[in-house]
């Protein structure tokens, strides 16, 4: 190790030397010239000279001649010579005369004068350099005073380079010395920046800064691409000193990320050689967005500190656990790389400010191991439960911010549903491990909405009041319920993250049906009449709805080609109105159109909008690409979708790098995956037989619908025939599927019933081989929403994901 240091600090002082453009190397020494005539014909252009004037006989200017003495090495590295000028007696010119006379230095850059020093500035050799480079570099090292003047710089620079901001606080000493030598040698890679006003270091910092002492900050400026995006600045935690500018340099300027494909023993970067450890996030090409997220953002927070690799088990073969999703390897010669299961990103930054931490990690791993091997002949139900209580207790730790969320007690459940104009409830139970998952959701809900009028979140404890959930007829927890006042409570039965949940409390906020006066105005909402308002208090939350029934309705209706009762339909994102007749007049029928109507003509299936479609019992016809499809095939497989008969079938297309368990449903089709991409039909109750668009031909609206004939008529041949055993929850408060539903008996659409408009009539049969994406791996679903998250949790990394089948600890559906 100490070697290693030796050779890069010989390497920066041979940079340092090699930079100054010096003709010359080794000592110099204090130049004398026995005159100003001779000195001033001496002088040649382009070349740099710090001059003092003294008369032949001065005791008193020992003291300065010493430092200017001792400076001029220093000064001669950087191309500055130092001329000590001796004054005849006679000598009263303006270099000579008594108000300059050892009381000045004069820095020249030929014969012409560049800046005037007063000798108690130059007080010793650090304020001497510091002040002649300060001096040199005056256009390149910009000076501050207020936050105003830095933020300008930063948005001049942005997209282009980036900025090292120093504070010191005052001119001449060490650490300015040292900022104007880094800024002699970078100043031509980024731009330097100065101040020495307190009040400014502490406008760029979130915390109380020691202004006693000095600071650098280098700030990204050339990341931030966009005008509002601001620079993101690191912080020198070490003491302010050439060696250390040095070191912070090299370290911003390497990649935030690097990937690897070698075996990671090999690999050395700037991190290492600068002896800081390098951190490894394990990943597969099914997760690779995921954790490039992921590595990115451990990173930024290891900046300075740590440096990062993204390592793909596809490229190199790992003889480790694979399990395994982290590995850190130290600049310490001879110690092997540790790989480590981590949870979360906090983890991996303490592993690294915490060297302890390592050891600590693999003795539990280790513990956890054991307790698999003592376990691991409990039933699925027994897993199951462990895999909620154990997403729970590791963050039992972390007190949940619950302030803003109102407790209800059987004395003031019914007094507080008053208090606003809607009033959010929770009910749980706090023994229950989906519940307190859930409950966090909920917290980060409450934070989110705080101070949105007219809303009120409050939660009751079914443990503690079990006779006020049986009141209000709760018979499953965790059950969230919206109370508006003089109406029926609406049921939450969407997904339980909390975007899902924010979504559904603003939007309930919305009156559904809303009363419009206006032709303007209803052109943007449904419309119907009586079986509307029931209609829209079940769907409230889900769907923003409008009524309109004033005397020019019909012409209205003759615009978009529909007779009264009719519903208009604008779509999310959508330019145009579909005018649809309504036949029937029943809520139930109303409610099931609607839903209907509202899912997309041809939509890319997620984790989250797959039990909508099953829940429609048609076939799929899907598509599986491994990115976006392209504009051809998005053309021809929207016109068949448009144009099928009674829409007897799903239309769909699968992104399998936004939606990665795709690769596991077509795993269980085919022995290896087929070349993408790929279009199947899938019929689950019709025998579960799956087929495969012949890969020869071209996807077209006329190729598909003659291969659809065939397989009405019996000339193809199955790619392979889905599982008969049927995969039920262990209990009924595992269906999630059926907690996507409010819970309204006579209304709620279950899987296989159809609006009596829309028959489930097919070419094989009735329902869709999506429900596959559920049954492949149901742990798959952690792992698509991973996908789409920039957040700090590890658990979307493959090797995790890999290992749940066998270790059986994770709630897959939270």
């Amino acid at each position: 190790m100490p070697a290693q240091k030796d050779r890069w600090v010989s390497s920066l002082l041979f940079l340092l030397f090699c930079a100054s453009s010096i003709p010359q190397c080794g000592s110099a020494s204090l130049q004398q010239e026995p005159s100003p005539q001779h000195y001033f014909s001496g002088l040649e252009a382009g070349k740099t000279s710090l001059a003092f004037f003294t008369p032949s006989v001065s005791p008193g200017a020992q003291p300065f001649l010493e430092h200017i003495e001792s400076s001029a090495e220093a000064l001669q590295d950087y191309g500055v010579s130092v001329v000590k000028v001796n004054c005849p007696k006679e000598d009263v010119s303006r270099y000579c005369g008594k108000e300059n006379a050892l009381r000045k230095a004069f820095l020249f850059r030929g014969n012409r004068l560049i800046r005037e020093f007063p000798t108690d500035a130059l007080f010793d050799v650090n304020s001497i350099v510091a002040n002649v480079l300060f001096a040199l570099l005056f256009n390149e090292v910009k000076y501050v005073e207020t936050l105003a003047d830095l933020e300008n710089i930063e948005n001049v620079l942005k997209g282009k380079s980036n900025m090292v901001f120093a504070y010191v606080p005052a001119t001449g000493t060490a650490e300015h010395r040292a900022v104007m030598e880094a800024a002699f040698v970078y100043g031509t890679i980024h731009q330097f920046v100065l101040t020495t006003e307190a009040a400014l270091l502490k406008a760029t910092s979130h915390d109380d800064p020691d202004v006693s002492s000095a600071w650098l900050l280098f700030c990204h400026c050339q990341r931030a691409t966009e005008p509002a995006q601001p620079c993101r600045r690191t912080a020198l935690a070490q003491p302010l000193t050439l060696l250390n500018i040095h070191r912070h340099l090299k370290l911003m300027g390497a990649p935030l990320v690097t990937e690897v494909a070698e075996d990671p023993e090999k690999i050395s970067t700037v991190h290492l050689q600068l002896g800081l450890p390098l951190v490894f996030i394990l990943s597969q090409k099914e997760t690779y967005e995921a954790d490039r997220r992921t590595a990115e953002f451990v990173a930024w927070q290891l900046l300075g500190k740590a440096g990062v690799a993204l390592l793909s088990r596809d490229l190199v073969e790992l003889n480790v656990l694979h399990r395994s999703n982290v590995a850190l390897k130290t600049p310490d010669e001879g110690m092997p790389i540790q790989y480590l299961v981590l949870e979360d990103t906090d983890e991996v930054i303490t592993l690294v400010e915490d060297k302890n931490k390592v050891k600590q990690i693999q003795e539990d791993e280790q513990e956890e191991e054991e307790e698999y091997e003592d376990e691991k002949e409990d039933n699925n139900q027994d897993i199951q439960d462990d895999q909620v209580v154990e997403a729970v207790s590791r963050d039992k730790k972390r007190e949940l911010p619950l302030e803003q969320i109102l407790v209800l007690t059987e004395e003031n459940f019914h007094s507080s549903l008053s208090e606003a104009a809607r009033t959010v409830v929770l009910f749980y139970a706090s023994w229950e491990a989906v519940s307190l998952a859930v409950l966090r959701s909920y917290s980060e809900v409450a934070a989110l909405l705080k101070g949105t009028p007219g809303v009120l979140l409050s939660r009751v404890n079914c443990w503690d009041w079990p006779g006020l959930c049986s009141q209000e007829n709760v018979t499953q927890f965790p059950s969230i319920r919206i109370y508006k006042e003089g109406q029926q409570s609406v049921t939450y039965g969407g997904m339980w993250g909390t975007e899902e949940l924010s979504s559904f409390i603003l939007l309930s906020q919305v009156p559904c049906p809303l009363k419009l006066a206006t032709m303007d105005e209803a052109e943007g909402y449904l419309r119907a009449r009586e079986a509307f308002e029931e209609a829209g208090n079940i769907l409230s939350g889900h769907v923003r709805m409008g009524m309109y029934f004033e005397d020019d309705a019909l012409a209205l209706s003759q615009k978009y080609s529909v007779s009264p009762p009719a519903l208009l339909l604008a779509r999310r994102g959508g330019r145009s109105v579909e005018g649809i007749a309504l036949p029937e007049h029943s809520v139930q029928d109303m409610v099931q159109m609607i839903r209907y109507e509202l899912l997309d003509i041809f939509p890319e299936i997620t984790v989250p909008n797959l039990p909508q479609y099953l829940q429609l019992g048609k076939p799929f016809l899907i598509l599986f690409s491994a990115g976006d499809i392209s504009q051809v095939e998005s053309k021809e497989m929207l016109k068949l979708a448009k144009g099928r008969p009674q829409q007897t079938f799903v239309v769909c297309w699968l992104n399998l790098k936004k939606t990665p368990v795709g690769y596991g449903i077509l795993r269980t089709h085919f022995s290896t995956i087929p070349p993408l991409p790929v279009l199947l039909w899938v019929n689950l109750h019709a025998g579960g037989q799956v087929f495969k668009f012949p890969s020869e031909q071209p996807i077209t609206e006329m190729n598909i619908l003659s291969w659809l004939e065939k397989l009405q008529a019996g000339l193809e041949v199955p790619s392979s025939t889905l599982s008969e055993e049927d995969w039920k929850p262990p209990l009924p408060a595992y269906n999630f599927l059926q907690m996507m539903e409010p819970s309204v008996p006579e209304l709620s659409p279950h899987a296989g019933d159809t609006p009596a408009q829309h028959p489930p009539k097919n070419p094989g049969g009735d329902t869709a081989g999506g429900d596959t994406a559920t049954r492949e791996e149901p742990s798959q679903e952690s792992r698509a929403e991973e996908v789409g998250s920039p957040g700090r949790g590890l658990r979307g990394t493959a090797p995790r994901l890999a290992a749940r089948d066998k270790q059986g600890k994770r709630h897959s559906e939270l």
